[in-house]
């Protein structure tokens, strides 16, 4: 059975930093590309950030860039989103994907605020 499972959030301070973790099982994560999204009640939700299969290129949402790193770790089968210079708009529930699987996971919740 395949799944994510992500992980890593919580509440920081504006300026602060956060990493989220999205673990997955079932099958070899840095085989695909994989994505963030995050979404905040009543909105849809948003690529935030995607690291492809093939030499890892990112991407990233225009209001994250040059804050937000996606990067990837085989040997865990994790993918993380480094996220730093937390806003009080970044707060959303956070969502890995998994593209070619149709696949999401529960999401962990970021709250930005002093």
């Amino acid at each position: 059975q395949v799944d994510v499972i992500e992980s890593g959030g919580g509440l920081v301070q504006p300026g602060g930093s956060l990493r989220l973790s999205c673990v997955a099982s079932g099958f070899i994560s840095g085989t695909m590309s994989m994505n963030w999204y995050r979404q905040v009640p009543g909105k849809e939700r948003k690529l935030v950030a995607s690291i492809s299969s093939a030499r890892d290129l990112t991407t990233y949402a225009n209001s994250v860039r040059g804050r937000f790193t996606i990067s990837r770790d085989n040997a865990k089968n994790t993918v993380y989103l480094q996220m730093n210079s937390l806003k009080p708009e970044d707060a959303a529930t956070y969502y890995c994907h998994v593209p070619i699987l149709h696949l999401w996971g529960l999401g962990t919740r970021v709250t930005v605020s002093s």
